[in-house]
């Protein structure tokens, strides 16, 4: 008797700009094998280094919305003024690899993918402060100031967006955070195995309960209030 290949897993990550998601993301997928990175398109100009189908694949805004046209985005959004968002042969091809998939959004993107694709495994990683999130906008020095605090007030509105993602990790020491997202991508892999764990993996899947979001509520709570400042009201 043949036994079914497990579905591909899809992982969500989403993040205040700032908070070091893309050193994250890049940092597991070095450390985690078939895994495949979905490369979001966009119609906003290169920064910096930045090199077509890298970091993002840079389109018109034509194009992106004839792509939308076509239905090709599983999700899309407008942030900052321009559009963003996720092909879907980024997962028809990670299907057919049988290879699980990992999709950097934003929470606007990450509703939408939440809703086609309820067993997603959602991941929210935030700043350990706003103090903290402020000076790596400013480390950045890509921007100008009022840009720096408009994704400061666009972060203190996002944050409030985590009870609706599985696990809440706060990057705080680099290191540390790199650890725990591999461990959440790991553990999520063997709860999906159609057998009984082992000690060694069940202490694996174990380990990472912490972030999960019942767990996390208490630690988030001295971050949110960091931000009310910056939004005025807070919770939006």
């Amino acid at each position: 008797m043949s036994t079914a290949l497990p579905k591909p897993l899809v992982f969500i990550i989403s993040a205040p700009s700032g908070s070091g998601k893309s050193t994250l993301v890049n940092e597991l997928l070095q450390l985690v094998d078939d895994l495949d990175f979905s490369i979001s398109y966009t119609t906003r100009p290169p920064r910096g280094s930045e090199a077509n189908a890298k970091q993002y694949y840079f389109i018109s805004r034509e194009e992106f919305e004839r792509m939308v046209q076509a239905d090709e985005f599983l999700e899309y959004a407008d942030v900052f003024g321009n559009y963003y968002g996720t092909a879907r042969l980024f997962l028809q091809e990670a299907e057919r690899k049988r290879r699980d998939l990992l999709l950097d959004i934003d929470v606007q993107g990450a509703a939408q993918i939440q809703r086609k694709l309820p067993d997603a495994i959602s991941i929210f990683i935030l700043p350990p402060d706003q103090k903290t999130l402020e000076w790596r906008l400013r480390k950045r020095s890509e921007d100008r100031e009022e840009v720096i605090q408009r994704r400061l007030i666009t972060a203190s509105r996002e944050i409030w967006n985590y009870d609706k993602y599985d696990y809440i990790l706060v990057n705080d020491r680099l290191e540390e955070s790199v650890e725990i997202l591999e461990g959440i991508v790991r553990a999520e892999r063997l709860r999906r195995l159609a057998r009984p764990l082992s000690g060694e993996e069940s202490a694996r899947v174990a380990a990472v309960e912490r972030c999960r979001l019942q767990n996390a509520r208490e630690r988030v709570q001295p971050i949110l209030a960091s931000f009310r400042g910056a939004a005025g009201s807070g919770k939006v």
